[in-house]
């Protein structure tokens, strides 16, 4: 007999078996509770699966009917594994509900709910784990077309005591809120059916017609009113692969077996899952967040959850009022209110050619022309995150990975070099965005923060997200440990109405970076973990864990320099050095050094030392090159910087975590105060862009420093790329504005195509063996370059090559030699 023979009598064994239970057990006079325990869920499976409908029941109630009378009195107990992410999906739209009351949008207590679909009201009774019900709402209407999941719900609300609550057994399309007065104070509509909340929890795959309840939907949400739905669904990622405004596609598709047997599998209980229901959900509503995830306990049904909110953006009189100024602020242009806005919005594709657009701006505009919602990023209740397309190849490559879960630059240099103040308009690089938050300290006017991969600027919207939402514990144990048990609760909860939905969706899918009892949190995880980890294995492997330990407490430097040889013999060891450290693999992966800046490395090594270039295919020599880098660069940091107070880069590196008294400036609880008042972060707008395209959409001579860090050493030196963007940051800086940038070389191959596009630059910091530049001490040389004049910018393809053609003779200062040593 074969396996499948095997399977399907099995099968038919249990089905006897289930229905010989039931026959017993109704035929004796037993008292036996069917509604608790495992014989809820045998009645669970015979009105589900064995139970004959009423092939008769055409009309909807009818049909519920048929399917839920059975079943009312098991439906919560049987429904808990099954339904997965109704209480997220509650805890969302609470999370979204509690901010508007505290920005004044909805009036403590005044709040009305209407749960459709609410069925037994466990909905209602779970909401109380975020607000209080009774308290916080003034109105709470739950409607249902099963009288018998009806009065399921109306004795609960009697047990509970609930005054606020009214049930109403009425068909979703057409159902009417008793009538009550309006507070003519409000800001709401004048008509008395307007919620401040609705929401639908695995009902809307069970409605029919569910084109006119979502029609119906939008004009019974208040102007500042949230939708909240959680509901199973299938989807391939081609349908939604050309929408802009789904709030992102993370996890989103199913795969063509799970959409055929899914859908076919809910049909047998009329429940339809296919993707118009979400669709329409998304272009009748704003996005504020879209999730997608599965219920693996059973078999990884899809499931999402849905918080939207009217397409007109209500804090203006206008959308386009509304795109005009987020615009304004994210080119850095003069917000002019349009005189026509039907003008303007017809004009835009044509202005967006010839004026500085974002690509916010240009998307939106295209939404508004075709009655589409805005781009999600639009309907956030901050908008610092500026809006991309997830779905391109140039934010997939990155497989939803950052690279840095730290930033590997010294602020404290930063700050002493560039002395920032209130009006500068900086442009940095993201990174894991330390670095960015201790800028914003100082007050400038805006912070550009730039990342080409999505997941290092999740990482940023989770800290600016931890300041407005949790308190100084918490976001220590976030970032100074690097773990917190209730992560995903205070995600949810709290933090969730601080974050893109694109960030919201990566965080909740990666939670367990936090929560994970074996793992090791948030530092041992992105690119940066393959050396952190190398560094804790090798160490309990020979046993140096303790001298690690000690080192890291050291109190004095001499007790440190003591120390660190033991440990040196191992972390540079030539062995260890051979095997994986002067590997291109181990460079990239585990330092982030790209093929161009390593190859910096060996270069400034050869010319150092005489060789000539035909020595440079020698592994041996290279190997060598690298292990004198890594000596240069550790060796100094224990002799000159101590770990335990002051060196939290490498403290990290070697513990995992950062100390109480040795962390960045921006888990202190001092700058915690200050970026947790309101308006803290009302400049920062971040970039999910190439650097130069995000220049290209500045307008010229606003910004007054572009922080590069070393990503120019990461261009090919045979290719216009470098000059290139010297232009490009020519034009969008301001007469004296600075780059500061840091490299691997000590005289890095492209500061002559800065100094031949209108910039003087200086090395004000170099590292030579046996000093340090810098706490990180990494980078053989910083450099700040200012811009003394204009250079003219091509307006095509054809005069950016003859630029380049000519950027030999273009510019003939000579770059300083003098050179300014940096203390620690």
């Amino acid at each position: 007999m074969g396996l499948l023979h095997f399977y399907i009598a099995g099968t038919a064994f249990l089905v006897f078996a289930l229905v010989a239970l039931v026959l017993f057990v109704s035929s004796q006079k037993l008292k036996v509770d069917m509604n608790h325990g495992p014989l809820a869920y045998v009645k669970f499976i015979w009105a589900n699966f064995l139970k004959p409908h009423d092939k008769s029941a055409f009309a909807q109630q009818d049909a519920l009917e048929s399917f839920y009378r059975t079943q009312a009195t098991v439906y919560d107990a049987t429904r808990r594994r099954l339904l997965r992410g109704r209480e997220d999906m509650l805890g969302l739209v609470a999370a979204q509900l509690k901010h508007k009351v505290e920005s004044r949008e909805i009036k403590p207590g005044k709040a009305v709910w209407v749960d459709i679909g609410g069925g037994t009201g466990y909905n209602i009774e779970a909401m109380s784990a975020f607000v209080p019900v009774d308290k916080f709402f003034d109105q709470v209407y739950l409607v249902d077309l099963s009288p018998s999941l009806c009065d399921v719900a109306r004795q609960r609300f009697q047990r509970l005591g609930w005054k606020n609550i009214t049930v109403l057994c009425q068909d979703a399309r057409s159902f009417q809120l008793p009538e009550r007065p309006v507070d003519p104070r409000s800001n709401n509509s004048a008509t008395s059916d307007r919620a401040d909340l609705i929401t639908m929890s695995y009902s809307l795959s069970m409605i029919p017609d569910y084109y006119s309840v979502v029609d119906s939907l939008t004009s019974r949400l208040t102007k500042t009113g949230v939708l909240g739905v959680c509901d199973f669904y299938v989807q391939s990622i081609v349908d939604v692969s050309s929408r802009n405004y789904t709030g992102g596609a993370f996890n989103r598709h199913v795969n063509w077996l799970g959409r055929i047997f899914w859908r076919a599998w809910f049909d047998f209980d009329r429940v339809s899952l296919e993707a118009a229901r979400r669709d329409y959900l998304e272009y009748k509503f704003g996005t504020v967040i879209s999730a997608s995830d599965r219920n693996y306990l059973l078999g990884g049904i899809p499931y999402y959850i849905f918080v939207g909110c009217p397409k007109e953006i209500a804090s203006t009189p206008s959308s386009q009022d509304a795109i005009e100024k987020l615009d304004a602020s994210f080119t850095e242009s003069p917000y002019l209110s349009p005189a026509n806005h039907q003008v303007e919005r017809d004009q835009a594709i044509e202005k967006s050619s010839r004026e500085v657009r974002s690509k916010a701006y240009e998307s939106a505009v295209v939404n508004l022309s075709a009655n589409l919602p805005l781009p999600s990023s639009f309907y956030q209740n901050h908008h610092y995150r500026i809006h991309y397309n997830d779905m391109l190849p140039q934010h997939t490559q990155f497989q939803n990975e950052y690279i840095y879960a730290f930033t590997w630059e010294d602020p404290r240099v930063d700050h002493r070099l560039l002395n920032i103040g209130p009006d500068d308009v900086i442009l940095a690089i993201t990174s894991a965005g330390d670095n960015i938050l201790d800028y914003l300290q100082k007050n400038p006017r805006r912070v550009h923060a730039v990342d080409l991969n999505p997941n290092q600027n999740h990482l940023l919207e989770l800290k600016v997200a931890s300041y407005l939402a949790l308190g100084h514990r918490d976001m220590w144990k976030l970032f100074g440990e690097g773990k917190h048990s209730q992560f995903r609760e205070l995600l949810i909860s709290k933090m969730s109405p601080h974050l893109s939905s694109q960030a919201f969706q990566y965080w909740l899918e990666h939670s367990h970076v936090f929560t994970s009892t074996s793992g090791q949190g948030l530092y041992e995880t992105g690119g940066s973990r393959h050396a952190i980890r190398m560094v804790r294995y090798l160490s309990k492997f020979f046993g140096l864990e303790g001298a690690v330990k000690n080192m890291c407490e050291a109190q004095t430097l001499d007790e440190q320099r003591a120390i660190w040889p033991r440990v040196r013999r191992l972390l540079l060891s030539k062995p260890l050095n051979w095997a994986i450290v002067s590997t291109e693999w181990f460079a990239w992966k585990a330092a982030g050094v790209p093929r161009n800046q390593r190859n910096m490395i060996v270069d400034d090594y050869f010319r150092r030392n005489g060789l000539n270039a035909d020595m440079k295919q020698s592994k041996d020599v290279s190997g060598q090159s690298i292990w004198e880098f890594v000596v240069n660069t550790l060796d100094p940091v224990a002799k000159d910087t101590l770990l335990s107070n002051d060196n939290y880069f490498y403290y990290l590196c070697l513990q995992g975590k950062f100390s109480r008294r040795c962390h960045p400036t921006y888990l202190s609880p001092q700058a915690h105060v200050k970026m947790s008042t309101p308006g803290a972060f009302d400049g920062l707008r971040i970039h999910t862009d190439e650097i130069n395209e995000v220049i290209n959409r500045i307008t010229p001579g606003t910004l007054t420093i572009a922080v590069v860090m070393d990503s120019m050493d990461w261009f090919d030196p045979t290719e216009d790329a470098a000059a290139a963007q010297a232009r490009r940051l020519n034009h969008a800086l301001k007469k004296g504005g600075r780059i500061l940038l840091r490299s691997a070389s000590i005289d890095p191959w492209y500061i002559k195509h800065f100094e031949a596009n209108g910039f003087t630059a200086r090395r004000v910091g170099s590292r030579f063996p046996g000093t340090c530049i810098d706490r990180v001490n990494m980078y053989a040389s910083t450099w700040i370059c200012t811009k003394n004049e204009d250079v003219i910018r091509p307006t095509s393809s054809r005069s950016m090559s003859a630029l380049s053609l000519g950027d030999g003779a273009v510019g003939t200062a000579k770059r300083s030699t003098s050179v300014e040593d940096l203390k620690i």
